[in-house]
């Protein structure tokens, strides 16, 4: 008998991914998707698509009292520039639907619920490898949405509820959303590249950052859904290794074989100076094969972003 899953944001980057790897395992998946920083075209087949709002009670009605095995929350609006722009927004898309979505599922005997978080729940840090243990103070509405979720599904799991949430780290990789240059630091870089030839930096290029391939965030997914021994716990998904937007820009700018202009301006509201993750969690829990090294990835990356720009 096939599982059914409800993945929100199955247009976006990640959520595509999860969405198509669940389906290719002869799951039925449904999705709930605005559009607004998805693309209708990045929904693989066989998905069930609501195109709205996962905080709107019409989009949770056309559900129609489903029950799922495990509903995976990747929806929401994830900058934390574009979180000051309106707080009310950012708050609604990922605090409000996180309530809506964790009501539904235990109204309909659904438990498992898998809820994409963020690295910026952290805030400001050492430059040492963060535990899940760490305090968290958030620079940004977006990182402050993130972890009253947290709480939320915190608290309904005295109710019943199976609860994982995934802070993930900076993710990149083939399918990311180029035309976003607010969102995304490697795909802003080498949209921005690509297309102008020239990169603007908004902060200094001493910052660090954990990126994880795309391809290894789905499968640290996928393998966390059905996985018991997850219920309850809070996962960092990243690599454990430092990259600073120097090494960003220098690897692409070395994948391109041109001279590109960096310009270097005030970093954005609420940006975090550098972050780590500690994944000694996630290694003893489960058993999972190397991580994708950045240059490697970005190889990748880089290829597919020159073959689409070359198409367009």
């Amino acid at each position: 008998m096939k599982n059914k899953y409800l993945v929100t944001g199955a247009a976006g980057f990640i959520g595509a991914v999860i969405a198509k790897k669940l389906i290719e395992e002869d799951n039925d998946v449904w999705t709930i998707d605005n559009l607004s920083t998805g693309f209708i075209e990045c929904l693989p087949d066989k998905i069930k698509f609501i195109e709205g709002n996962c905080q709107d009670d019409k989009s949770i009605k056309k559900l129609m009292n489903t029950k799922f095995d495990a509903i995976i929350h990747f929806a929401g609006q994830s900058s934390g520039e574009i979180s000051f722009d309106d707080p009310v927004y950012d708050l609604r898309t990922n605090c409000e639907s996180t309530l809506k979505l964790i009501q539904y599922g235990l109204s309909n005997g659904c438990k498992r619920f898998i809820y994409a978080s963020t690295m910026s729940v952290y805030g400001d840090v050492p430059d040492i490898p963060i535990s899940e243990n760490n305090v968290c103070k958030p620079l940004s509405f977006y990182g402050i949405g993130k972890l009253a979720s947290e709480h939320y599904l915190r608290i309904f799991q005295s109710k019943g509820l199976e609860p994982t949430t995934l802070r993930i780290f900076n993710v990149y990789g083939p399918g990311q959303n180029l035309s976003n240059l607010r969102q995304g630091m490697v795909s802003i870089y080498l949209a921005q590249m690509l297309k102008n030839q020239k990169i603007l930096v908004k902060g200094s290029p001493n910052r660090f950052r954990d990126f994880i391939y795309i391809d290894d965030v789905v499968n640290l997914t996928i393998m966390i859904i059905n996985n018991k021994i997850s219920i309850g716990k809070v996962y960092n998904i990243g690599t454990g290794r430092k990259t600073t937007v120097q090494d960003v820009l220098s690897e692409l700018i070395k994948l391109y074989k041109k001279d590109i202009k960096v310009k270097l301006t005030e970093p954005t509201l609420g940006d975090q100076s550098g972050i780590i993750a500690n994944i000694q969690l996630l290694e003893n829990d489960f058993e999972f094969d190397d991580l994708t090294d950045f240059d490697i990835g970005l190889k990748h990356m880089f290829n597919w972003a020159k073959y689409k720009y070359s198409n367009t």
